[in-house]
């Protein structure tokens, strides 16, 4: 087992605090956004080995793919490790955005490349050839975006603001078929003219600033849309995300983000996995190119509940947030002083991290590993680990 050192990725968008409290070091002042644990080439964690003191993962599973990642994993996902762990902190809103589905990227990436666009070019969509479903789990109350609402009511939340101008949307919100409805709208949002959207934008952050301070079912979310428009100023991201559901997460609460799923996150800290994949399409809330025509091709225009996600346990002291996915599998270990120690299956390659407290790892032969908030290791496939300690551990996997 190796103990991980890891880039921290200081966007725009990220808190000045967060990761530095969790950390338990000092704040640099400027935002620290998220902190990447894996194998990705763009930020590979480090490791040290008996023969490199600072090795890239990404270059250690490379080597012997085989023995970091066991013949299960490589067979079903190839030579590489197929999820990126980060510990997400945001300090402002993330943009509005959306993933595609396995085959909808492989497509939208050979389309690309056959047309020369180069890679890093500021309207190329598909960066890669992967999909990209992940999920976020709160380790503080954590505010987002996610899914569409039911028209109706999104249109009952935009009548209530009382902008003139907003009318024509909510009409189209209460025609009929739903996912029409929902269609017709975003791409009205997303095409008005610029200077018109921003003045409604204006108008309707006014009204929903005054309707967040009073008693009613939308408070909460009026007041998410007055800080969306705080950061992004007349940004037509701002109506598009009253369309979406506004969701708080309680620590330990999770929210998992399938292909076509809009979401945002808005304010908090907490856990986030994913496929390796830097595919995004943007809605709005960003200066970055939103390319209206693919997005509503991708889009998956489904009205319904969030579908917060809390996790299950088992009799092993494993807290498993379940998805429908098998690139990454994410649990939870809440480990007691002086508890049972919890065997972790070596069948996979798997990341361990501490949120809290901290957790003691020990292998077969008897070496040791203590990792406080924040830090992490990477436990090859084969070699058998035991958690003991006090405190909290997220393990990160695959399904095989």
């Amino acid at each position: 087992m190796y103990r991980l050192t890891n880039t921290v990725r200081p966007y725009a968008w990220g808190s000045t605090t967060a990761i530095p409290e969790l950390l338990g070091t000092e704040p640099t002042g400027e935002p620290q956004a998220e902190m990447w644990m894996g194998a990705h080439p763009g930020a590979p964690s480090r490791i040290a080995t008996d023969t490199a003191a600072e090795l890239p993962l990404n270059q250690f599973i490379d080597a012997d793919p085989l023995a970091a990642l066991g013949a299960p994993a490589v067979d079903r996902f190839g030579p590489r490790l197929p999820f990126l762990l980060k510990i997400l902190a945001a300090g402002s809103p993330l943009s509005l955005q959306v993933h595609p589905d396995l085959a909808q990227a492989k497509a939208g990436f050979a389309d690309e490349e056959s047309r020369g666009i180069p890679i890093n070019a500021g309207h190329r969509n598909y960066k890669d050839a992967n999909h990209k479903p992940e999920m976020i789990v709160a380790l503080v109350p954590f505010d987002g975006l996610c899914g569409f609402r039911h028209p109706a009511e999104s249109a009952d939340l935009i009548e209530a603001l009382g902008v003139d101008s907003l009318k024509p949307y909510a009409d189209l919100l209460r025609a009929h078929p739903e996912d029409a409805a929902l269609r017709e709208t975003l791409a009205a949002v997303l095409t008005a003219d610029h200077e018109a959207m921003a003045a409604t934008v204006a108008e309707a952050v006014q009204a929903a600033a005054r309707l967040a301070a009073e008693p009613g079912p939308f408070a909460d979310a009026y007041a998410a849309y007055a800080s969306l428009a705080h950061h992004y100023p007349g940004d037509p991201g701002v109506i598009a995300a009253m369309l979406l559901n506004h969701v708080r997460l309680q620590p330990g609460e999770a929210l998992y983000l399938g292909a076509g799923v809009p979401h945002a996150y808005i304010d908090g800290l907490g856990v986030e996995i994913m496929a390796n994949s830097d595919n995004v399409l943007r809605c709005g809330l960003t200066p970055k190119h939103v390319d209206v025509p693919e997005l509503l091709r991708i889009v998956r225009f489904e009205p319904g509940d969030p579908g917060i996600l809390r996790p299950e346990s088992s009799p092993e002291g494993e807290e498993l947030y379940e998805t429908p996915i098998d690139e990454f599998r994410l649990s939870r270990y809440a480990i007691a002083p002086g508890g049972t120690p919890r065997s972790l299956d070596d069948r996979t390659p798997q990341i361990l991290l501490c949120t809290e407290g901290s957790v003691l790892l020990t292998s077969a032969d008897g070496a040791e590993l203590l990792l406080a908030p924040g830090q992490s290791a990477f436990v090859p496939a084969a070699e058998r680990v035991q958690l003991t300690g006090g405190g909290t551990a997220f393990r990160a996997t695959v399904v095989v």
